[in-house]
C-alpha cells in the first residue's frame, strides 16, 4: 500500500490567523484542534512563549 508523501505547508483551507495549526495538523495526521490548544497553553506563561513560536512557524513553513 503506498501512502501519500504530505509536505509541511501552512493550511489555506483548515486556518484561523496563519494556517499554521491547520498545516500542522495536516502534516502529522492529527486534528488541529490539539495544536490551537498547545499554542493557547503556551501562551498562559506571559505569553511570549507561544506567540513567539507561532510567529516563527508562520515565517518559516511555507504556503501551499
Amino acid at each position: 500500500m503506498k501512502t501519500r508523501a504530505v509536505a509541511l505547508r501552512r493550511s489555506r483551507t483548515n486556518r484561523m490567523i496563519a494556517g499554521v495549526c491547520g498545516g500542522l495538523g495536516e502534516f502529522f495526521g492529527v486534528d488541529p484542534f490539539w495544536f490551537r490548544l498547545g499554542f493557547l497553553i503556551a501562551l498562559f506563561p506571559g505569553g511570549v512563549p507561544g506567540i513567539l513560536a507561532y510567529l516563527i512557524l508562520w515565517l518559516v513553513i511555507p504556503s501551499e
